[in-house]
């Protein structure tokens, strides 16, 4: 084998797996990053105007017949769970409740809201299904510290 071979064969052999735990550190960068930029929408920009009562919000929910007490259930529980997807041991439960929460939201939407943007509560299923799936080892680690307290 030539020089020019047996140096290309080894960067080949070594390239792989530096080239994968690079890529692996910049996939759960931006992993951890899209966790805390949907956090941070679920949490802020999405469950704070339910919480406060903004006009905008209270509207929808009169508009459905929920009033304040579903605006409020609905606040908390995209708080709960924008919060969570920040902690790394619930961020798989949270996408997962979240993106039921969505399902939710897209069928209101589309049945009785009629709203100018019924495919958004999908949109964000995106995202959270990726969030679902990519940290679901972290569900075993829940189940053992749950089951440790119980």
């Amino acid at each position: 084998m030539s020089e020019t071979a047996a140096s290309v064969a080894s960067a080949t052999s070594v390239t792989p797996a530096a080239g994968r735990t690079a890529r692996s550190r910049r996939a759960q960068i931006s992993l951890t990053v899209l966790q805390t930029v949907l956090g941070l929408f679920f949490a802020l920009a999405s469950a704070l105007p339910k919480l406060i009562a903004h006009p905008s919000a209270a509207e929808g929910f009169d508009k459905l017949g929920w009033g304040s007490t579903g605006m409020y259930i609905i606040g908390a529980l995209e708080l709960a769970g924008g919060i969570a997807l920040l902690i790394p041991l619930l961020s798989s439960v949270a996408a997962v409740s979240l993106s039921a929460l969505m399902v939710g939201a897209f069928i209101v939407n589309v049945t009785a809201i009629h709203g100018p943007y019924p495919a958004t509560p999908l949109i964000l299923m995106l995202p959270l299904a990726l969030i679902a799936w990519a940290r679901r080892g972290n569900n075993a680690e829940l189940v053992r510290v749950v089951r440790r307290r119980v």
